[in-house]
């Protein structure tokens, strides 16, 4: 791979934020990656080659018209990362789960698979944030200590707005019921079934919920459920596979 094109024909879903922010979902389309990474996988740890993912980044950043994206190493925990000016790169990559910004021209990106990618936009306080919000991650509070890491640069729950992306849909995510059960006591709105009739978790809807629980009243939904749209990445459907992302900066 070294030496390759940057890859092109990105055709991410442009996410619904304020006007001086771009929010972005990108797809499996348009990359470099091949076999169970095909095309435009993100990850660097799920066995793809790294060539072929630093051109998938490079893309995505061009695309963007940054320099680069920040990403975490994310855990399915809690741990919020906030970032300052240096360049992607620059420091070594943080154990986090979501990530937040104040600074202008600093993209913040997730990577998933099914779990559900956050982004949050406060376009008052000019603070920025993006979050991998899995089960459990929601369950440990990861999109409340992200919507307290903002506030501590001067956000307001009320003027958030958020954009929650792809992810399996409670139509697919089947759990043992004791599990559900479980998660039911803590947000009873997370109670779904599969389109099989099992007990499963609807994970983009209990995001919805807690967001909205938190006093954040903007909140965009992309209704598409991972594990059924093959234009994304799923753990769920292929196993092997690569990670798609969640990414945003504002101007």
């Amino acid at each position: 791979m070294a030496g390759a094109s940057p890859p092109a024909g990105l055709a991410p879903l442009v996410a619904r934020l304020p006007k001086d922010v771009t929010g972005i979902f990108t797809t499996r389309w348009g990359g470099c990656s091949t076999g169970p990474y095909a095309e435009l996988n993100l990850a660097a740890a799920v066995g793809d080659d790294p060539a072929a993912v630093g051109a998938n980044r490079a893309a995505i950043a061009s695309w963007l018209g940054v320099d680069g994206v920040h990403f975490g190493r994310q855990v399915h925990g809690a741990t919020v990362h906030v970032v300052g000016a240096d360049p992607p790169g620059a420091e070594v990559t943080p154990t986090c789960d979501a990530l937040v910004t104040n600074r202008p021209g600093v993209a913040l990106g997730v990577l998933v698979a099914d779990c559900v990618p956050v982004l949050l936009a406060d376009p008052v306080a000019g603070v920025v944030a993006a979050a991998h919000a899995g089960r459990r991650g929601l369950v440990a509070g990861v999109l409340a200590r992200c919507v307290a890491a903002m506030a501590a640069y001067g956000s307001e729950p009320t003027a958030v707005v958020a954009a929650i992306g792809p992810a399996v849909g409670g139509c697919c995510y089947e759990v043992p019921a004791d599990l559900q059960a479980q998660v039911a006591g803590w947000v009873p709105q997370s109670v779904s079934t599969t389109r099989w009739g099992t007990p499963s978790l609807d994970l983009p809807r209990t995001a919805v919920t807690v967001l909205r629980g938190l006093g954040v009243r903007q909140v965009h939904r992309e209704a598409v459920c991972t594990a059924e749209d093959e234009r994304f990445y799923s753990y769920r459907r292929s196993g092997v596979t690569g990670r798609f992302a969640g990414v945003v900066v504002r101007r």
